[in-house]
């Protein structure tokens, strides 16, 4: 997208646009003659926006490409993911409201178990609950590195951040997390020849960690992913001409919103705490982006039943969000995360746009196979929806005379 054009297109208006993220919203069925999770699931109020409505499936990065959510965010806030790349380190940072300054090295990482040969049997430690991580972590906070400054700070659950702040230090690092069990971590390798000294300061934390840990179970190791540094990119409220918030419980997706200059809502850690914030704010801002995280673990413990019923505790809060009157509403995820898979992947997410500008199409329900019929297409590019939720709440002019 182009954002100078869209700037040039901008015009005021008084309408509200809720982007509502069930986090890995897409899945697959156990067999083809099967239901995806979302299929699965009873969701009377969403089958409703999806009949008044318009669908399809969106593609965050390419065909075959499997989007990480930092990515996948970027893209649903219209920032293009190929353009606009930055490490997971830098949302988990902002996402905790670390202080990041000038040539800071941030890295998410995740605490996990390794059996007596170092080879990864557990990539979240069992997703140990938040007083061990912060047990964890005063452990880390003892290692010290010559000519460099370490921060670590407990983010939630298995995962923390590591802070690297010197001279001469670069983001350019691959991650250490190998992805799959039965394998050992892997070096911290530099990307770039700049990045050979950051590399090798990662090489002896990771060691110190082992040490530091090796009596902890079930999280005796750690893995680093995402190191980054923070980039300058144009502001989302300037871009698109409006005042936006974010409402997350989740630290990475409350950083990705701070980096793009959203406003923070402080919200709980329950879907309920997460409406009521939305409620109580609904008069300030234009734009909302109200994230549920929990489907998206369900999917990676592969576990086809709770992320069917959290999908069906998601469809509660759609009454709520339409007795506000909001002009346009987008409900979609940033990913698929199939829990046959227990990953993300590659599949196109179901996402249905309502607004009382739609041209109805044929689907009657929300579901991947119903929206492949759905006028917003099959491979809807994820970062065409921002102009396409502008669009519908009358916020962009005609183009040329």
């Amino acid at each position: 997208m182009d954002f100078e054009l869209i700037r040039t297109l901008i015009k005021p208006a008084d309408t509200k646009m809720v982007l509502l993220v069930l986090d890995g919203l897409g899945g697959l069925p156990a067999n083809p003659k099967d239901f995806t999770e979302l299929e699965k699931a009873e969701t009377p109020n969403l089958d409703n926006l999806a009949r008044e409505g318009i669908c399809g499936l969106h593609q965050p990065i390419g065909p075959g490409i499997t989007p990480g959510s930092g990515p996948s965010h970027l893209a649903l806030f219209g920032y293009d993911p190929i353009q606009y790349q930055v490490g997971r380190g830098v949302p988990a940072a902002l996402g905790i409201k670390f202080d990041l300054v000038k040539n800071d090295v941030a890295a998410r990482g995740n605490f996990c178990t390794v059996d007596k040969q170092g080879k990864v049997i557990d990539r979240r430690a069992g997703r140990i609950p938040n007083e061990k991580n912060l047990e964890l972590c005063k452990k880390l906070r003892k290692i010290k590195i010559p000519d460099v400054e370490l921060f670590v700070d407990t983010v939630k659950e298995y995962r923390f951040l590591l802070v690297m702040r010197g001279e001469n230090l670069s983001g350019q690092l691959a991650d250490t997390d190998p992805q799959n069990t039965g394998l050992k971590p892997l070096p911290p390798k530099p990307l770039t020849s700049e990045a050979e000294r950051t590399a090798e300061l990662v090489k002896q934390f990771i060691e110190k960690a082992g040490e530091v840990l090796a009596e902890d179970h079930p999280a005796n190791m750690v893995l680093m992913r995402g190191f980054s540094q923070k980039p300058d990119w144009p502001v989302f409220s300037d871009t698109f001409g409006i005042k936006a918030a974010a409402i997350a419980a989740y630290p990475m997706y409350r950083g990705v919103s701070r980096l793009v200059g959203m406003d923070i809502l402080e919200t709980g850690e329950t879907l309920e705490d997460e409406i009521t914030t939305l409620e109580k704010n609904w008069n300030d801002y234009d734009f909302f982006y109200f994230h549920i995280k929990k489907i998206d673990s369900a999917g990676e413990d592969g576990d086809y039943n709770r992320k069917v019923t959290l999908i069906e505790e998601a469809d509660t809060v759609i009454p709520r969000i339409m007795k506000l009157n909001p002009d346009v509403v987008v409900v979609t995820g940033d990913h698929s995360t199939p829990s046959v898979m227990k990953n993300h992947s590659w599949h196109p997410v179901p996402v249905l746009l309502w607004s009382k500008y739609c041209r109805n199409d044929m689907v009657n329900r929300f579901g991947e196979r119903a929206c492949l019929a759905g006028a917003l297409g099959p491979r809807l590019p994820t970062v065409d929806l921002m102009p396409l939720m502008m669009a519908n709440a009358d916020r962009l002019k005609k183009f040329g005379a």
